[in-house]
């Protein structure tokens, strides 16, 4: 019988060969959200998810959901839409809004993965300069959006959101030509689901994934680039 391990104040992980294969990737439970624990387990291949009035909970699936920058499938509708719409975009100008506005989205059982506790978490990160987000507004009005988690040069893609057409599209467009512009090959996007794989995410071995995630995290943004700042959608087409 398989037991899961609980968290204490150490700031320490099990390895990630043992978690669960069902559900698939839980690992630990318990613990804190504080910016140390967070950091450390972004390191290491885990990531927190649970729901209001749960204990933390920590997990690192097996296989891992990986968007190669080169892999996205930015579609002729979508590069023609781009092109023509009256969308601004900018980074790091609304991260609060933009992580409120993405626990709203609700799920199969009218709840929220994004708790309360793990909102103020990633609003601390964003603070000390980990977390970033990517806004997409229509004139005055936020429209779209996703944040994660920086790790040298891997971004860990948390949680996006529109509210008009395509704006969570032109985010995650936004968001690619970045790190291309940086050399940075991957999103880390934890889990594929249907909506992620048709935008170029692939499957990847956990074992791989901590290869790569290891070798990324060796590598350093200019830190110009998440500076706040408003960005020219027209120059990447």
């Amino acid at each position: 019988m398989l037991t899961l391990t609980k968290l204490d104040k150490k700031l320490i992980f099990p390895p990630t060969d043992i978690a669960l294969t069902e559900p698939n990737g839980l690992l630990a439970f318990g613990g804190d959200l504080s910016a140390e624990r967070l950091l450390l387990a972004y390191e290491s291949g885990i990531f927190p998810w649970f729901s209001q009035n749960e204990p933390v909970m920590w997990w690192s699936p097996n296989p891992r959901g990986i968007l190669p920058v080169d892999n996205f499938k930015c579609s002729k509708s979508l590069k023609k839409f781009v092109r023509n719409c009256n969308y601004q975009i900018t980074i790091n100008i609304a991260f609060n809004q933009v992580i409120d506005e993405c626990a709203t989205i609700p799920r199969d059982d009218s709840g929220t993965w994004i708790t309360y506790d793990m909102i103020n978490a990633y609003k601390n990160l964003h603070r000390l300069g980990h977390a970033h987000s990517i806004e997409v507004w229509n004139e005055d009005t936020l429209v779209g959006g996703l944040y994660g988690i920086v790790i040298g040069k891997m971004f860990c893609g948390e949680s996006m959101f529109h509210k008009a057409t395509n704006a969570s599209k032109v985010a995650m467009f936004s968001l690619v030509e970045i790190l291309k512009s940086q050399a940075a090959e991957f999103i880390d996007c934890q889990m594929q689901n249907p909506h992620l794989a048709s935008l170029g995410c692939v499957e990847m071995p956990r074992d791989k994934f901590l290869i790569i995630l290891q070798q990324q995290s060796q590598k350093t943004f200019d830190k110009s680039v998440w500076q706040p700042q408003a960005l020219n959608l027209i120059k990447w087409l």
